[in-house]
């Protein structure tokens, strides 16, 4: 009896501090606001007045969303603000159906924020099959673009941690123009039929850190654009999706360098490409270089080591043309596992900007198809091999 009397003593001790936690100085409890957590009613002005009001606040503030279903279109949470902030999500944020009821290119953005922190257990919500049927990217060229989920624009020194991303109507978390950002225990989840929802793409960022996440999606698990610099990324389970790739870069004119990226102890499964680099044939000068993929396990993955300098996706290119962007200091080391296809290790560099100092060393990947054993092809690039490697190096 005393323990039970003891156990029910904590329980409530421990509610009374929940409910205190929440009405605390620099706390901005949505529900103040008028936000209910009925699943349908939407909660955007709340969480404006609530955003608006934590970031006007000098010191350390919370915007806080309990537990519970809410309803929210889109909504820009902009700084800078006077301290740090914490976007403190424990429920589920649902966004429209309907992609046009978001009336932009993302659903929840952050911008402009410094010393920003997002974080709580809860749930981005994109409902995105509604959206993924009107994707007609395949088809042209110049297709509408869907709104993602979460973009980053110009966030520094963030973290973002304990959060998951769902069934995106596009790319997932979009990070721009920012310094000092981490991802550490997301996840980010979609069909792998749902098409371009990139788990993290992220462009012209510097100190981007992405540490034991696991990303599912129909698309690449993260994806690193142009003028992307000293990135890192550990710990990442990838799969279903296209893989982890540096690209596709030489779409655009004025693409700044990417420099800087180092991909380690990852584990990629059951996905359409492992470690990739892709660039575009045809089209724009770009540079990419210190690169590196290490201590990478695959699992069923096709393609698991790949350059591809003839990227040409829905034949919106040309393909017999030559890329223009120069890859250089790459290497890939310690990647082990079973490959989909027989063609494990494929460098396909430019004819004009062949790559120069790229590593293979201590590869072992096993096929076990009906094509014959597993083999490496290199086309204008002559690799630094060292260590064992199966497939022999080419």
């Amino acid at each position: 009896m005393n323990l039970i009397m003891n156990s029910l003593s904590i329980f409530l001790l421990l509610s009374f501090a929940f409910t205190i936690k929440a009405d605390l100085p620099g706390v901005f409890n949505v529900k103040k606001y008028g936000a209910k957590s009925d699943g349908s009613s939407d909660i955007s002005q709340a969480l404006l007045s609530a955003w608006k009001e934590a970031c006007a606040a000098t010191g350390s503030t919370i915007v806080f969303i309990q537990k519970g279903d809410y309803a929210l279109r889109q909504v820009d949470l902009v700084g800078p603000c006077k301290g740090d902030i914490t976007f403190k999500l424990e429920g589920t944020l649902k966004a429209p159906t309907n992609p046009g009821d978001l009336g932009g290119d993302c659903w929840v953005r952050f911008r402009d924020v410094d010393g920003l922190k997002v974080s709580g257990g809860g749930t981005f919500d994109g409902q995105g099959e509604v959206a993924w049927k009107q994707n007609n990217c395949a088809k042209t060229a110049n297709c509408k673009a869907l709104p993602m989920n979460i973009r980053f624009d110009f966030v520094t020194n963030a973290m973002i941690q304990d959060i998951t991303s769902l069934d995106s109507k596009n790319f997932h978390i979009n990070v721009m123009g920012c310094k000092n950002i981490t991802f550490k225990h997301v996840t980010i989840t979609a069909p792998e039929d749902s098409a371009n929802t990139d788990g993290i793409h992220m462009g012209r960022c510097n100190g981007v850190n992405i540490i034991d996440t696991n990303i599912g999606t129909g698309d690449d698990c993260i994806s690193i654009g142009d003028g992307s610099q000293q990135v890192t990324i550990s710990g990442v389970t990838c799969g279903p999706g296209h893989g982890i790739s540096v690209g596709s870069l030489g779409k655009y004119k004025n693409e700044e360098p990417v420099v800087g990226i180092f991909v380690k102890s990852c584990q990629i499964t059951s996905t359409s490409n492992g470690v990739r680099i892709k660039s575009w044939p045809g089209m724009y000068a770009g540079t990419a270089s210190d690169i590196h993929f290490e201590d990478i396990t695959m699992k069923n993955v096709s393609n698991p080591v790949l350059i591809d300098q003839t990227y040409c996706p829905w034949g919106q290119c040309n393909e017999k043309a030559t890329s223009n962007v120069k890859l250089s200091e790459i290497s890939f080391k310690r990647i082990k596992g079973t490959s989909a296809t027989a063609l494990a290790v494929k460098l396909a560099c430019s004819r004009t900007l062949p790559c120069e100092k790229v590593e293979l060393g201590d590869i072992d990947l096993t096929y076990s198809g009906n094509e014959g054993p597993a083999k490496s092809e290199c086309t204008n690039v002559k690799p630094i091999v060292s260590g064992k490697l199966n497939p022999p190096g080419c």
